[in-house]
């Protein structure tokens, strides 16, 4: 039992991504993002999260519960990343109907502080439905039909027999997609404001492997991690383009595939319109390898499957300075309270559809403010006396 009499919670999985001058956090049933503002003010945004996969149990089953993941990342990091550019820019309408709760900077009476920007209202639903599903068509034509007409072209080259159902075709493909994914995250990784959202993303990294140690989620303890972790959605890009050379291998090598057209280019273009729907299946299998290699990273064969990413990693994660690691820390502090909040019988309020629309936002003038669980099974006062 804990000092506040709160029983602990059991181990739950967490995940999270950096976002502008920032961090995102979920776990089964909170979204966090927190992010500090060009005055140095911490902003601090909480939902309780309801996943879909809650509403319809099937969706729990291995292998489909890969794509829900998947879909509802995107979706938790569109909403993430635009709430993190609206604090770089101003105070946001929702923050000016919605009066802040938790420590603030002012008095609830006084004047809320001068916005440095004029805010542009929240995406709705369909707006962020909308700007996901064209980037997944947008890294659809660049991370995979490029490379298949690539791969296909250098057949053509080389005379190599590259037509796009057998094994060497998928492999060639599968170098040419590893070539545009770190070519593409090397370019990004060049600008500035990309190299401080990496600080936050190994920040983030140190943060998880702090909690998942066990251990108070203090900078004394998460600066020493690393900022490699093995189930990082880097990680996860490259499952996917493993998993898709054994499953389009599988699906384009057999008989039951075709030549659509005489025309070669057309047929190639036929062949890449089939592997869209085949995303999601890869998307499962290659989920259920990151959950696996997460809890058991230190068998030997599951090594090679796990050393690709965390080499890619080196891109996309940089060692966070201590105002970069205590936001991460704080993100990760507010979830652990909602679970707590949730575990000791608070109910979700009425009204409420569990988005991130409906979330609550603290403004802090810094993180010592926070009255929030530093040990997970531990509640805070406010979380014990709500």
């Amino acid at each position: 039992m804990s000092p506040t009499g709160s029983a602990p919670l059991p181990a739950l999985s967490v995940g999270g991504q950096a976002v502008l001058e920032g961090v995102m956090m979920r776990s089964p049933r909170s979204f966090v993002v927190v992010c500090r503002r060009p005055d140095s003010t911490i902003v601090l945004k909480e939902a309780r999260w309801v996943s879909l996969w809650d509403r319809l149990r099937f969706l729990r089953w291995p292998f489909l519960r890969g794509a829900v993941v998947f879909w509802e990342t995107l979706q938790n990091g569109m909403q993430a990343l635009t709430f993190s550019a609206e604090q770089q820019a101003g105070a946001t309408p929702e923050e000016a109907s919605s009066p802040p709760t938790g420590s603030t900077p002012a008095d609830a009476g006084a004047p809320a502080p001068a916005s440095t920007g004029t805010a542009e209202p929240p995406l709705s639903k369909g707006a962020i439905t909308g700007t996901i599903l064209v980037s997944l068509l947008f890294a659809f034509g660049l991370f995979a039909a490029l490379p298949h007409l690539l791969a296909f072209l250098t057949g053509k080259l080389t005379g190599a027999p590259l037509d796009g159902r057998n094994f060497l075709f998928q492999v060639v493909d599968g170098g040419f997609k590893l070539l545009v994914l770190v070519a593409y995250m090397w370019g990004v990784s060049r600008m500035k404001e990309i190299q401080r959202v990496f600080q936050y993303h190994g920040a983030e990294h140190k943060a998880i492997f702090t909690y998942e140690a066990g251990e108070p989620l203090t900078l004394e303890h998460a600066r020493k991690y690393r900022t490699f972790h093995p189930r990082c959605g880097t990680s996860f890009l490259i499952l996917v383009l493993l998993v898709s050379i054994l499953t389009f291998t599988l699906a384009f090598s057999g008989p039951w595939m075709p030549v659509f057209s005489e025309n070669q280019w057309l047929n190639q273009l036929l062949y890449v319109l089939i592997k869209l729907p085949l995303m999601f299946p890869i998307a499962g299998i290659a989920y259920e390898v990151l959950k696996l290699s997460g809890k058991r990273a230190n068998q030997g064969w599951l090594k090679p499957l796990i050393l690709p990413g965390l080499w890619l990693q080196r891109i996309t994660t940089k060692e966070p300075s201590d105002d970069q690691l205590e936001i991460a820390l704080l993100s990760l502090r507010k979830v652990l309270w909602r679970e707590q909040r949730i575990a000791a019988g608070d109910p979700l309020p009425p009204g409420a559809t569990g988005g991130f629309r409906d979330g609550q936002i603290e403004l802090l003038s810094t993180a010592a403010e926070a009255d929030l669980p530093l040990v997970a099974g531990q509640l805070s006062a406010a979380a014990a006396h709500p």
